[in-house]
């Protein structure tokens, strides 16, 4: 018998008690169906305070009124991206036990689904009601954003990603040096996050207009989605074009103090994930080298394991999760252990 999970919380210790449900409009407008079966089982088994927030503001009020209720986000990567980083700003993530209905494409249910959750309104329900905590890492940059899962930095310039370009207005996080020092922050808290919380956390990619229809409706989206595809290397979509290698970047990336890369050498890419790292509080870093960049440019990937990672060099952006941000100039990413408890289904 393989010993007890040490990041798994007893479910006597969150479950019975009640819930606040927290409905993104984004998932009241887009999949109405999800949502009321989602809600029908919910409060079926639990007793559950339903709220209908229109906005940021109206998702931290409750939060901040939910009292001894276990919050439960319906709606898709940014709503979850935005409740945890509003209660890590608040200092309140690690005693939250926190439950998702993913509702949305699939596109944006991608980050539930590498997250261990399922992603149908049933199951997912039901995990919340009948589901495990487990304790997860979390990476923080300098601005307050969050990175759940991981995060990637590609050469050059590139396409938005699983929702870079759709979602935003050019995909792209309003966190920009537009000031020049170089930081890449912003003065709102949270700005260059992971996702919006407010008018200054990450950027307002997302939209709220008082219950109005955001310009990106799903013809909107399924247009420049496949738009997006069609302009990939390789003519995305199968394209039948030759694929080339990203451009390369010229970045220097530091583990815990450790030099991975220095800027007279041009890297394709670079990743940082906390679950790849396994448990220990220490984020995996990976550094791929621009093939012909110089000596010892074909070693091979660079890796590490460190606690904090910082990346800097000409404007840069960044892929955390599923959205694109940036460009910056530096950021630096260190790793929170056990900063945050998700439910997951029994076993996961």
């Amino acid at each position: 018998m393989s010993a007890p999970d040490p990041w798994q919380v007893s479910p006597d210790a969150v479950r019975g008690r009640p819930l606040l449900v927290l409905i993104d409009p984004t998932a009241r407008r887009t999949d109405g169906e999800s949502v009321r079966i989602a809600k029908d089982v919910l409060c079926a088994r639990a007793s559950a305070k339903i709220c209908l927030p229109e906005g940021p503001d109206e998702v931290e009020r409750a939060l901040a009124r939910r009292g001894s209720r276990r919050p439960v986000v319906v709606g898709d990567h940014r709503a979850l991206l935005r409740t945890v980083e509003l209660l890590h700003r608040k200092r309140e993530l690690a005693d939250a036990a926190l439950s998702v209905v993913p509702v949305g494409g699939s596109a944006t249910v991608a980050l539930a689904r590498a997250l261990g959750l399922p992603t149908d309104a049933v199951s997912a329900a039901r995990t919340a009601l009948d589901g495990t905590a487990h304790r997860r890492d979390l990476l923080v940059d300098e601005s307050g954003g969050v990175v759940l899962g991981g995060l990637r930095i590609f050469g050059g310039e590139q396409p938005g990603g699983a929702d870079g370009g759709v979602d935003g207005v050019d995909g792209v996080d309003r966190d920009a040096d537009e000031g020049g020092d170089g930081s890449g922050t912003s003065g709102g808290s949270g700005g260059g996050s992971s996702s919006g919380s407010g008018g200054g956390a990450g950027g307002s990619t997302d939209r709220y207009d008082g219950g109005q229809k955001p310009w990106w409706t799903p013809a909107a989206r399924t247009a420049r989605t496949a738009l997006t595809l069609l302009s990939l290397p390789g003519g995305g979509l199968g394209g039948s074009r030759r694929r080339t290698r990203p451009p390369a970047q010229r970045l220097r990336v530091e583990a815990d103090g450790v030099l991975l890369a220095d800027l007279d050498r041009p890297v394709e890419r670079v990743s940082v994930s906390t679950a790849a790292a396994g448990r220990g509080g220490l984020a995996e870093v990976v550094v791929h080298p621009c093939v012909g960049s110089g000596p010892g440019s074909g070693s091979g990937p660079v890796r590490a394991r460190a606690r904090a990672v910082t990346v800097s060099g000409p404007d840069f952006r960044y892929h955390a999760d599923t959205l694109t941000r940036g460009p910056v100039r530096t950021r630096t990413w260190t790793v929170l252990t056990e900063a945050w408890r998700l439910m997951l289904p029994p076993g996961g």
